[in-house]
């Protein structure tokens, strides 16, 4: 995108401080069928045209970022994943949304102040004295403020008032597609899906959910080399308000342009990959949220993690199953796999079922998990969202978990910023370390 394009964009944004988010849930489905319908014209008319190069009304773009960003939420959320995950879009549009990981329209400082004051009380005076009004990133829950307190930089989150309840609106109606649903694909686990996402998403809004899973990350990354959690200040936390350490580094679009090593690639990228995968089968935690916007990469060659409010927690069993179905899929023993989907309740024992599809799909979903070899990630190995799409009537039939929601969003999100960063390493070696991990001190759950 060219440089001045993201000027007008970021203007526009900040033009639009105070704009108030759409909570109705009438209000919020006609503005996302309407942003919809424009982006999908922006595709459809870079096709027709053979704008490979992506030359898209900049006036467009503007319109349909500053729109994306007031509904804040589920629809911001959204564009941020569409920005890195490998889709069918134009080149300018994808680059137009990656805006969104960092800036949306700010609230105004005044209300930033009563917001702080309501949930900290006379704590809040040691915030406000030295915070600096401009925020330094907006996005899908809230924004960011740079303050001091005692004598410390800190980075002060602080949510819209309305997010929560946008949220709420945008999950309203999906009873009504849930029971549709259902009518169509009785096997299918829709409800599981729609109260898994529902459930992560507001508990994004709860700031004191998220100090205690941003510390916990801490302490579990506390002497790696690579990856460091910013320090939370508890003093300074309440349900929407997070304090914590301020970092100062680059984004990840500004890292890719110094030309790093190959050598700095694989380091840093093996370190993602431990961060996403290493935490789910050593420690049970997922952090659901890849998107690259939450990546500040500092001077001393280490990356800043930030933002782990979309953080799930699984219990041994369920990793345990999860870790049979990895094997399973490496051997590609048709009985193991049969009974890992056992397992995990996806097919059942009395029912027949198209093994060749479902295989197809788990090897597309492991995609580079699945060679022996050091590598590149190749997109073109795991399945694209566009094949996802094609598939999802037939996937519908099976009873993929709820806890499935994130873990897609997992793989596809963390293997798009890995293959962008330029990582070349053995991910079977990788995966298979994890697992065997675990299987040592959860033997029984990795038992035929």
């Amino acid at each position: 995108m060219k440089s001045n394009i993201r000027t007008q964009m970021l203007d526009a944004l900040a033009k639009k401080q105070g704009a108030k988010i759409p909570t109705s849930s009438p209000g919020r489905i006609g503005r996302m069928a309407l942003t919809a319908l424009k982006s999908g014209k922006m595709v459809l008319q870079a096709h027709k045209h053979g704008e490979a190069d992506g030359e898209i009304d900049a006036e467009k773009l503007v319109k349909l970022i500053t729109s994306v960003g007031q509904l804040k939420g589920i629809a911001m959320k959204m564009g941020q994943i569409m920005s890195y995950i490998d889709v069918a879009l134009p080149p300018e549009l994808q680059e137009a949304l990656s805006v969104l990981q960092t800036y949306a329209q700010p609230m105004p400082f005044n209300r930033v102040s009563e917001i702080v004051r309501t949930d900290l009380g006379g704590r809040a005076d040691v915030l406000l004295r030295n915070m600096v009004q401009t925020p330094i990133s907006a996005a899908s829950i809230g924004q960011v403020h740079r303050a001091v307190v005692d004598g410390a930089a800190v980075a002060v989150k602080v949510q819209y008032p309305e997010v929560k309840k946008a949220i709420e609106s945008d999950f309203g109606p999906a009873s009504v597609g849930t029971r549709m649903a259902s009518l169509f694909y009785p096997n299918a686990r829709v409800d599981d899906y729609v109260k898994e996402a529902r459930t992560r998403f507001l508990e994004e809004c709860d700031y004191i959910h998220e100090a205690h899973c941003q510390d916990a990350f801490r302490r579990l990354f506390e002497a790696h080399p690579v990856l460091s959690i910013p320090a939370v200040f508890p003093a300074y936390c309440g349900t929407h308000v997070l304090t914590t350490a301020f970092v100062d580094g680059v984004t990840f679009d500004a890292f890719l342009e110094t030309a790093p090593s190959q050598e700095t690639r694989n380091r840093l990228g093996e370190a993602l990959f431990e961060f996403y995968i290493g935490s789910l089968f050593r420690n049970h935690m997922y952090n659901c949220d890849p998107h690259p916007g939450n990546y500040l990469f500092q001077k001393d060659g280490t990356i800043a993690m930030l933002d782990h409010g979309c953080t799930r927690q699984f219990d041994p069993e369920f990793v345990g199953k999860l870790a049979y179905l990895t094997q399973a899929v490496h051997s590609d023993r048709r009985e193991q796999i049969h009974q890992a989907l056992l397992r995990l309740q996806i097919v059942r024992p009395e029912k027949s079922y198209d093994y060749e599809m479902i295989r197809g799909f788990l090897r597309s979903f492991y995609g580079p998990m699945l060679k022996d070899e050091t590598a590149p990630v190749d997109l073109s190995s795991a399945i694209e969202m566009k094949e996802m799409f094609k598939k999802k009537q037939q996937l519908l039939k099976f009873t993929l978990p709820g806890e499935f929601t994130f873990l897609f969003r997992i793989r596809f999100g963390l293997m798009s910023v890995l293959a962008r960063l330029g990582t070349e390493a053995n991910w079977y070696q990788l995966e298979r370390q994890y697992i065997d991990e675990f299987k040592q001190k959860y033997p029984i759950l990795l038992s035929e």
